[in-house]
């Protein structure tokens, strides 16, 4: 039966007209849609007639004994039925977490991927009662209006906020693959670095923070102003850069806490290391105000602290002293 209107109404369709015709559309019976929602028939017969008149077409046709869904019916049903399922495990996963310890972390993706999930596994084990989630984003989150507990950044020691906590500093360094160093042409001294390719941040020259990433820097503290490489490889991130080199690509100017790790387990080898270029560039552990007191997000900070500390030992990093009050 058709619901002429004149004018097809447009209002939202109600959350509880759309779990009845599901209800029913899944039992093709109108008893055990009832029993199933704790309605009675009825109420259940009213809630379909509504979802009716609100559509404007018949979505079942009624025999008997009998319930059929016709095409308009089958249709709704295509569209309900996987929308209905995404709420129903979204809300799930919200009454089996709500409770539940957990700890937001920004950060951005290369730190992530090369320094703090590494460590993680670590954490857990401390502390398996506390879930962690990990945004890896570039952008900077304001702590105070979102649900992130803490964040972790990159940054010139003037640009962060009075409450942020340095975890380590920064040196530059060129650093190879075991089998290119081996392989490839004699690598003794600065001047031999031409006949290697070089990799680099493809924006270490737009900024003047990321000029302190250059390979042009790192030359100019060797006496070196022209200097032409056997190729340049540009990357946006630093993990792809670490990447390049660990891949025997060419050798890449490295920040020293990002790849300490692998400094240390010889997937890496620090090529002249005596050559190493200080950067005015910190990492930065910023904890929001709201979430400071919880005890889950003291026991991260403590654990991040920690770890901090081992790798400043690993890549001598003495933080400098605190200005005279």
């Amino acid at each position: 039966m058709q619901h002429p209107h004149p004018h097809l109404r447009s209002r939202p369709i109600a959350a509880g007209q759309l779990r009845a015709f599901e209800a029913v559309a899944r039992h093709l019976n109108f008893r055990a849609a009832s029993e199933e929602l704790s309605l009675t028939q009825s109420a259940v017969s009213r809630q379909i007639q509504s979802l009716e008149e609100d559509v404007g077409v018949s979505l079942f046709l009624r025999h008997t004994r009998a319930v059929e869904l016709t095409s308009a019916g089958a249709q709704l049903l295509r569209a309900v039925l996987p929308s209905l399922e995404r709420i129903d495990g979204v809300v799930r996963m919200i009454r089996q977490s709500a409770g539940r310890k957990s700890v937001a972390i920004s950060t951005w993706a290369s730190f992530a991927s090369m320094w703090l999930i590494p460590r993680l596994e670590a954490f857990q084990r401390e502390h398996p009662d506390i879930d962690i989630r990990i945004d890896a984003t570039d952008t900077p989150v304001d702590l105070e209006t979102t649900d992130v507990d803490l964040a972790l950044r990159y940054s010139m020691p003037a640009s962060v906020p009075a409450q942020a906590r340095r975890l380590f500093g920064e040196q530059l360094t060129p650093v190879i693959s075991p089998w290119l160093l081996k392989s490839g042409p004699r690598l003794q001294n600065a001047q031999d670095l031409a006949r290697f390719a070089l990799v680099e941040a493809s924006d270490a020259h737009r900024t003047q923070h990321m000029e302190w990433l250059s390979w042009q820097r790192w030359f100019d503290m060797q006496g070196l102003r022209r200097f032409e490489p056997k190729r340049w490889l540009y990357f946006n991130y630093a993990h792809q850069i670490a990447q390049a080199a660990l891949t025997g690509q060419g050798v890449a100017l490295a920040r020293m806490p990002l790849i300490a790790e692998s400094l240390a387990s010889g997937d890496l080898v620090e090529v002249l290391p005596d050559r190493r270029m200080d950067s005015p560039m910190a990492y930065w552990l910023i904890v929001g105000p709201r979430n400071a007191a919880r005890p889950e997000v003291q026991a991260f900070c403590s654990w991040i602290e920690a770890q901090a500390a081992q790798t400043r030992e690993a890549i001598g990093d003495v933080p400098p002293a605190a200005p005279a009050r």
